[in-house]
Formats: C-alpha cells, sequence, structure tokens
C-alpha cells in the first residue's frame, strides 16, 4: 500500500507507476493522443468518464476523409479500437483529483491512483442547454432540429427555417454566420433581450427576424421544433442552434496550478503544455476553434512533445545511472516536432 497526502487527508491505497502519460477524457483529442503515444511505444492510460460531446453528434458530414458522414459514436467506436490495436489502455470512470508530486502527478480515480510524469486533458466543454426536459432535448439532437455547431454543420441548414437561441452578441454573430445558409432566420430569447442597437441595426439588415418575446417552451412537433413564446403564440422552425456558451471542464487542471483564459479555457503554449511543466491539454478545453479536426490536430501536438519530454528524460537517466553518453536530443526534437 502506498500512503499519500491528498487535498490535506491522508489517502491509503492502491498507487501504480506504469503510466507515462494519463489522458484525461476519452473523445477525438484524447484518443488521438493516445493513438500517437502508443505508436510512440509509450505507456498511456486514457480516462473516459463518458461525457463528452461527440457521442452525441448523429452524424458530421465535414470530418475528412467519410465523405457520406460519421455518427459521433461510430467515429470513437473506431478511434478506441485503433488505440487499442496499439497498446494504449482504456478506463472507463471519472478523474476525481489531480495533485502534483515531485517527478510529476498523481490521478485519482474512485480507490485507486495513478502516478504519472505527464497528464494530458482533454476534458472538454459543457453546452449551456436550453431550458427543455432532457429526454426531449437528446431526441431533437438525435433528429437534427437542435444543432450545437453552425460551422460543423451549417451546410446541412442549408435552405431551412432556422430559429438561434440567445438574444445577445454572441446570438447575433451565430446568426448572422448563418444567414448564407437558412431560408429565414429568427433570434429567439431564452430569458431577456439584451441586443444592442449596433446589432439590432445589423441583423435588420441582414434580414434576420427577432422575436421580441422570450420563449416559454421548446417541443417537438413531427419534423419541426415548436418555440411557445412568453407573450402567446408560437413559432415553427425545422432547426434550432442555441448560443447559450459553454463552460470548460477546467476543474482538474486549474487545481495544480494551470492558467484559464477569462472564459475558463485552459492555456496553453505551440505544443499544448499548460505553465505547469508536464501538463498539456488539447481539444475544446483550450482556447481555439472547437472542432474535432482542430482538437486531433492539438492532441497529435501535445502527444508528440509528450514523448519528446519523456524521451529527454529516458536519455538523462540512462546517462546518469549507467554512464553512457547521452546524445544532445535538441536537434532531434526540433525535427520529430511537427514532421510526418
Amino acid at each position: 500500500m502506498a500512503r499519500l497526502r491528498l487535498m490535506g487527508a491522508e489517502w491509503v491505497g492502491e498507487a501504480s507507476n506504469d503510466a507515462e502519460c494519463v489522458i484525461i477524457g476519452g473523445g477525438p483529442a484524447g484518443l488521438t493522443a493516445a493513438i500517437y503515444l502508443a505508436r510512440f511505444l509509450r505507456a498511456c492510460i486514457v480516462i473516459d468518464g463518458g461525457q463528452g460531446r461527440a457521442a452525441s453528434i448523429p452524424k458530421s458530414h465535414n470530418l475528412a476523409g467519410f465523405p457520406d458522414g460519421v455518427s459521433g459514436a461510430d467515429l470513437l467506436t473506431r478511434m478506441n479500437a485503433q488505440a487499442l490495436r496499439h497498446g494504449a489502455r482504456i478506463r472507463s470512470g471519472m478523474a476525481e483529483e489531480l495533485t502534483r508530486e515531485a517527478g510529476g502527478f498523481t490521478v485519482r480515480i474512485g480507490q485507486q491512483l495513478l502516478r504519472t510524469p505527464t497528464v494530458l486533458i482533454a476534458t472538454g466543454v459543457v453546452n449551456h442547454r436550453p431550458a427543455m426536459p432532457p429526454a426531449v432535448h437528446d431526441t431533437a439532437i438525435s433528429q437534427g432540429l437542435i444543432r450545437y455547431c453552425p460551422v460543423c454543420d451549417g451546410f446541412e441548414a442549408r435552405g431551412m427555417r432556422i430559429a438561434v437561441l440567445g438574444c445577445d452578441a454572441h446570438g447575433a454573430g451565430e446568426a448572422e454566420f448563418l444567414c448564407r445558409y437558412g431560408k429565414r432566420i429568427t433570434l429567439l430569447a431564452q430569458n431577456t433581450i439584451d441586443l444592442l442597437d449596433d446589432d439590432r441595426s445589423r441583423l435588420k439588415r441582414l434580414g434576420v427576424e427577432i422575436a421580441e418575446s422570450p420563449v416559454r417552451a421548446l417541443r417537438i412537433d413531427g419534423p419541426h421544433i415548436i418555440a411557445e413564446l412568453e407573450r402567446g403564440g408560437e413559432l415553427r422552425f425545422d432547426t434550432l442552434y442555441p448560443a447559450l456558451g459553454t463552460s470548460p471542464r477546467n476543474r482538474l487542471a486549474a487545481a495544480v496550478g494551470a492558467q484559464v483564459a477569462e472564459d475558463g479555457c485552459i492555456l496553453t503554449d505551440e505544443h499544448q503544455q499548460t505553465n505547469v511543466p508536464g501538463l498539456f491539454a488539447a481539444g475544446d478545453v483550450v482556447e481555439g476553434l472547437d472542432q474535432i479536426s482542430v482538437a486531433m490536430g492539438q492532441a497529435a501536438k501535445a502527444a508528440t512533445a509528450i514523448h519528446n519530454m519523456l524521451r529527454e528524460r529516458d536519455e538523462a537517466l540512462g546517462a546518469a545511472v549507467g554512464g553512457l553518453s547521452a546524445p544532445s536530443t535538441r536537434s532531434e526534437v526540433d525535427a520529430a516536432e511537427g514532421k510526418g
């Protein structure tokens, strides 16, 4: 047994030291990093809480290599199989605590402690959902009646009557983006209307309608989503885009001192490393465009940087304990990162 002190209390439990990297998050970013690290012959463990957004995507058509589209669940199944085939380990569960210690980090999952020199945070974000029953929301998602990403699937909404829920600057920007796709765009308020005069004027020029009464309820009616307004009346749409924002899952990173932006996204350098040495982040939880392809690219960069960091550590340890002459690795690192 190992005795560790976590959050001021003594912990007695199993401690494992066989992970060179623990990846927290089993979405596209986490699984891409696992595939890369496994192919670098690194011992990595993915902790998958099963709460990622990708699994709920009915079908994505903007991911390269899938001309007929691919569902989020199918994509994750394929990525899981690929990571496992190359030697990564994937564990279902929640990473409940992350602490720093000499030589790296300790991750707590239930009653198990994992010690590791490096950690990749790929925990994503949580959508701020419309006020509606969860089961109705999930059905609307599966039918394409609610969509969260106009960059991903605005093309599929072309010619539709589109609602944007969120009557503020963010919602106005999303409505403007969708103008080139929709037959009619209507901006709805979930609670209050918080538009600036400049936003109103711009939307009016673009032909965007603004519902002056907040939404009382949303419901499904066959192939349509219906917005019932507080002051009476209802509006019928082919699809609705919530523009209510997101909350990054940054708790674990912040607990060990990682810097976050004003919106809560984790800040990283060009290699996806945070200000905490050995702690990396990739995917929607970092600042940038929330896209699967972007998350994969960030994860590839992070995994390569993690591998090179571990390789330098291995060579330094080999030289120290065996009297070996460790070759200079700087040129090798520069050559490896971003090439191939």
